[in-house]
């Protein structure tokens, strides 16, 4: 058999070129930041924006995450290798495709971010940079976590630049949350590669505190996420729908940190994306529902 074919047919075998590029992305995690940066759309437009901020806003979103994404995957290529956790994501997509596409979701984004306005043209090679620093970040430091909350915290600051064109207050605090409240669920789910981040000697703040202190820290964290939340919406002017909705968001941090004590796979996968799933779609409606009732 040739040495190409085995790659190729077990390629095959997890399913559709699309399907294969979507599960290397990890495109479910869009639900994540993307309830983040159209609340912070509706804030700043005071209501339903424009079809074509929210197309454009959207389309950016998509292919800046893509990008950053696909930047993480040929960056650590190697290192996912070796993990039993991302050993099989090389088997979805070759190396040069990946490359390609990758190419082509940045240069979409900025042609897509050159289409709102000059500030928003002006700060996507910026977000470039910022989105894809993080994947290179546990070369140099422990604290790649919060690198990864800026990373999604670039998206309600742009899609409030998208909106009003300048930067104010609110998207500020906003983002001062995203990044808490993603540094909080990541260091959560890095615990699960605890083991395998000392044997390679990644710097990795989950191996420098141990299991337990960086949950401690995870709580924290989200109580910050949960304060600047209570912010935003004063700065931003929101009203008793956006503030009746928070216990909600509360309740599923509390949810997401009680299963995480257990310390099982399961237990912090489904806490990991059920409960911050929650907690940003809960955001969305909540900042729409103030805006446009």
């Amino acid at each position: 058999m040739n040495s190409e074919d085995q790659p190729r047919k077990t390629r095959n075998a997890l399913g559709g070129p699309f399907s294969r590029f979507l599960r290397l992305i990890r495109f479910s995690h869009t639900i994540f930041a993307l309830p983040f940066a159209c609340g912070a759309l509706f804030a700043a437009a005071n209501g339903w924006p424009s079809s074509r901020i929210l197309v454009l806003v959207l389309t950016c979103m998509v292919l800046a995450r893509t990008a950053a994404m696909l930047f993480n995957r040929l960056v650590d290529w190697s290192l996912d290798q070796r993990n039993p956790r991302t050993a099989a994501r090389h088997l979805l997509i070759g190396k040069p495709t990946a490359s390609i596409l990758l190419v082509l979701s940045a240069a979409g984004f900025i042609l897509a971010a050159a289409s709102i306005n000059r500030l928003t043209f002006a700060l996507a090679p910026v977000a470039l940079v910022v989105i894809f620093l993080y994947s290179l970040t546990k070369r140099f430091t422990a604290a790649t976590h919060f690198f990864l909350g800026l990373a999604l915290a670039v998206a309600p600051i742009g899609a409030w630049i998208a909106q009003s064109g300048r930067i104010t207050l609110p998207p500020l605090i906003l983002a001062g949350g995203v990044i808490c409240w993603v540094a909080g669920f990541d260091l959560i789910y890095a615990t699960q590669d605890y083991d395998f981040d000392r044997r390679e000697g990644l710097r990795s703040l989950v191996v420098n505190l141990g299991v337990a202190r960086s949950l401690q820290l995870a709580q924290w964290l989200h109580i910050l996420m949960f304060a600047a939340l209570i912010g935003f919406g004063l700065a931003a002017r929101l009203g008793a729908i956006y503030f009746g909705a928070m216990p909600l968001v509360a309740a599923a941090l509390i949810y997401e940190h009680r299963s995480a004590r257990h310390l099982n796979v399961a237990a912090i996968n489904r806490a990991f994306f059920q409960s911050n799933a929650f907690v940003s779609a809960i955001f969305l409606i909540a900042v729409g529902a103030d805006r446009l009732l």
